[in-house]
């Protein structure tokens, strides 16, 4: 009989954190791996078709796209046992909170066998290269410590970039979508073992076809399209409905519609109000939750587009700090002639229907220039004439 420590050390965004290190008596076979015996071949690094991971649980679901160049033998070991349904209902054991998340033992599915929890399914892949970094979404093979041949079904998903780990794990894929479900899943309530105390299972891991890229939402539509869509801004004041200005600002146009559609707006407030001037809402600052990450990759400096357009009362136009390509998701709303924003800021629109509830919040108190009590904006909803 062999004692078998299993351990990872994992460096936080705060500090060193050390797993509890789970321990075991048992009998380990060192199973030389090969591809072609499991019916892959050796050139999947050369596959025609990248693959993804699809990994549904109760806690949400997140995507990794797989990365056979990099590790051709824990991928094809990984496919197989997902596509063999070897991971449904085990369960994500151990967790450091915003640091990372371990899971993939065939011994979590039956919680009698806690006290062996991260001990299981091992011992199954040869040593492969060691990744260079460490980023947050990285997918990497558990070890046993001094065993490089001893990978296996465990794998870890880091949730912050962990440069103490670089070099030190072969790296199979990267969470492509839904790291905010891992992220979540990274705060479950673990016991002074570091092991979960509540269960966050997978339910199953669909292995398919790297889908074809998408183009971006509102990339293809002409102008013409594009103005026949409004957008209504519902307030904790009531609704506001912009007419949008493509011929003007195409590309201001097309974000916004882009980032309403994605639900970046959502939950944020009207934190400016100039009256006779200005009301501003649309700052990452003031939302209520943090985006995810899908959200964030949406989000960037827009090239100005100053137009002919006046900023007179109920003109909608794009703020930015001192650089004019520093706008990238506040707005502002004129409530009163404004000439020498004229040429300065990129007009895309105007209110069309709820000036009465343009002039409620202007009229709202305040402390300066920030509203007394929160205006919210709960959505931007896209309507099409």
């Amino acid at each position: 009989m062999k004692r078998v420590i299993v351990t990872l050390l994992l460096i936080t965004t705060a500090s060193l954190v050390r797993l509890k290190r789970d321990t075991m008596y048992a009998d380990y076979h060192a199973l030389s791996y090969v591809v072609s015996g499991f019916g892959f071949s050796q050139t999947m690094a050369a596959q025609a078709t990248p693959k993804q991971a699809v990994v549904d649980t109760s806690a949400g679901t997140f995507i990794i796209d797989l990365a056979p160049e990099a590790a051709p033998n824990q991928v094809a070991y990984f496919m197989k046992q997902a596509q063999a349904g070897a991971y449904d209902g085990t369960i994500f054991h151990r967790m450091v909170k915003l640091g990372m998340v371990q899971g993939g033992d065939p011994l979590t599915k039956d919680p009698s066998k806690r006290a062996l929890y991260g001990t299981g399914g091992l011992n199954m892949v040869t040593a492969e290269a060691r990744a260079p970094k460490m980023t947050r979404g990285s997918i990497a093979a558990v070890l046993v410590p001094g065993r490089p041949d001893s990978a296996g079904a465990q794998f870890f998903i880091v949730v912050v970039d962990q440069p103490a780990l670089d070099g030190r794990y072969t790296v199979f894929g990267h969470v492509s979508d839904g790291m905010e479900v891992v992220q979540k899943i990274s705060e479950t309530p673990v016991d002074d073992k570091g092991l979960a105390i509540e269960r966050v299972e997978i339910k199953h891991v669909t292995v398919r076809e790297t889908p074809p890229p998408v183009p971006e939402p509102f990339s293809t539509e002409s102008v013409e399209e594009l103005a026949a869509y409004r957008a209504v801004l519902d307030t904790s004041a009531g609704p506001i409905t912009i007419e949008l200005f493509p011929d003007k600002a195409p590309a201001h146009v097309r974000q916004v519609l882009r980032l309403a559609q994605a639900g970046v707006y959502d939950g944020m407030a009207f934190h400016r109000v100039v009256p006779g001037f200005v009301i501003q809402t649309g700052a990452l600052s003031s939302r209520a939750g943090p985006l995810t990450e899908k959200q964030q990759k949406l989000v960037h400096n827009l090239q100005p587009e100053f137009n002919d357009t006046k900023h007179v009362k109920g003109i909608v136009s794009m703020a930015r700090a001192d650089d004019r390509a520093s706008a990238t998701t506040s707005f502002f709303i004129c409530t009163g002639t404004a000439t020498a924003l004229d040429g300065q800021y990129t007009a895309f629109g105007r209110v069309v229907d709820s000036l009465a509830v343009v002039d409620a919040i202007e009229a709202l108190p305040r402390n300066g220039e920030t509203p007394v009590a929160r205006i919210e904006l709960r959505t931007v909803r896209i309507e099409r004439r």
